[in-house]
């Protein structure tokens, strides 16, 4: 017990009792093998390679992350609800990771006995399974680890989480790079690794020590009145909207690469290499950063996340995209600052959100940004008929956007002044 409250506090930076020390280091372990699991089955490079080796028609390719991305933020609003009806709501993370394992494992099975359309479509019916799944793990989360950690801690868990998982994601993309992902059945292992992740992530989490919840047997699923009335809340899911950019503009600089000559999947693996370096060395750093001030963080973020747009344009209007290290230094920036934006994030929508309504703060949040990724996305996808050079620089100009207004938003930690 000493031992795992000295770790803790030693990861936190401060002083905590055991049983929040027993259940931090739970936190950041299942967080870490869910963490893990994802970069293993990022639809973006993994299963768009995989549905494309199958045979499936590229329209069914392009289904691939609309279905991951808005399908994790759309259902919250549902579940939010249910999840605050629960009088131990861990059980509900333990069920969205448990759910994400089972629905990985389909794919694997999938991609192991179709080919063609009908591996398409079933891996897409997965996918959609898999991201309520992690609707389910995402709208519960914040208010377990708002129960069970400390204000001051919180960062630190989600920050070292991101870098631990990293470093699996680092050596992934050397075996992709390497050519080695070429295999279908290096792939489909490697979404079969996935799914055990998940299921010992599932099995780590069931033994939070989490007190009971106070719960509203009269509550209804769907509670729009923090929405309306509490305009912190209307504010920081603006400013998150304006920072969808950082999450959206990564394939358009691939498309940079890929139009200056670099060969497309080497282009996407040097982008998993510059992600997963980016989480290693920003991820715990802006946690801790956030723990100070996660405004100060989702400003620093919006900042940098434009300055990283516009040095892929500059380097592709300077002639030099196609260069081996043009893009991926470009990636490299722009994936700090998308590390930036999801710790901040987090930790403002926790620290701002009063103790018994979180999940109806978080699954608010969600689903309004869930709309308006499909928004971007959609105006993203416009401009990008005049090139990859005119999103980007749309991008850019809503990250800049981004900044102006994070300066607007009031300060959560350490302060109960709320407007």
């Amino acid at each position: 017990m000493a031992d795992s409250q000295s770790t803790f506090e030693h990861l936190a930076g401060s002083r905590a009792d055991a049983e929040e020390s027993r259940n931090g280091l739970r936190h950041t372990v299942s967080l870490t093998l869910s963490k893990v699991a994802d970069s293993l089955i990022d639809p973006k490079l993994v299963l768009t390679w995989l549905v494309g080796a199958l045979g499936a028609p590229s329209s069914v390719s392009g289904l691939l992350v609309p279905i991951r991305e808005a399908g994790a933020l759309l259902p919250q609003i549902f579940l939010a609800g249910r999840v605050e009806r629960m009088r131990f709501r861990k059980w509900a993370w333990v069920a969205g990771a448990a759910g994400q394992g089972i629905f990985a494992a389909l794919i694997a099975v999938f991609a192991l006995t179709l080919e063609g359309l009908a591996a398409g479509i079933a891996i897409c019916a997965a996918l959609a399974g898999l991201a309520i799944s992690r609707a389910a793990c995402s709208v519960s989360f914040k208010d377990i680890l708002g129960k069970t950690v400390e204000k001051t801690r919180r960062g630190a868990i989600t920050g070292f989480a991101g870098s631990a998982a990293s470093v699996a994601g680092l050596a992934f993309a050397g075996l992709l790079i390497a050519g080695v992902a070429q295999n279908k059945g290096f792939l489909i292992a490697a979404i079969a690794l996935a799914a055990c992740l998940w299921v010992a992530a599932a099995l780590t989490f069931r033994g939070l020590e989490e007190d009971a919840s106070d719960t509203q047997e009269d509550q209804s699923a769907i509670d729009l009145t923090p929405l309306r009335e509490d305009s912190t809340l209307r504010r920081f899911i603006v400013v998150r909207s304006l920072l969808l950019p950082t999450a959206l503009a990564p394939p358009y600089i691939v498309m940079l690469a890929s139009q200056s000559g670099q060969e497309a999947l080497s282009a996407l693996g040097f982008m998993l290499l510059a992600s997963s370096a980016a989480s290693f060395v920003a991820s715990y750093a802006w946690g801790r950063l956030a723990d100070q001030s996660s405004r100060r963080v989702l400003r620093l973020s919006a900042l940098l996340g434009a300055a990283a747009m516009m040095l892929a344009v500059t380097l592709s209007w300077l002639g030099v995209a196609g260069q081996v290290w043009a893009m991926p230094v470009s990636l490299f920036v722009l994936m700090i600052a998308y590390q930036g934006v999801r710790q901040g994030r987090s930790t403002y929508l926790v620290d701002m959100a009063p103790e018994d309504q979180r999940s109806t703060y978080a699954a608010l949040a969600n689903t309004v940004i869930g709309l308006g990724l499909l928004l971007v996305g959609v105006l993203g996808g416009l401009a990008a008929i005049a090139g990859p050079v005119t999103s980007l620089c749309v991008f850019a100009a809503i990250c800049a956007a981004a900044v102006l207004m994070a300066q607007a938003l009031p300060e959560v930690e350490d302060t109960d002044q709320r407007d």
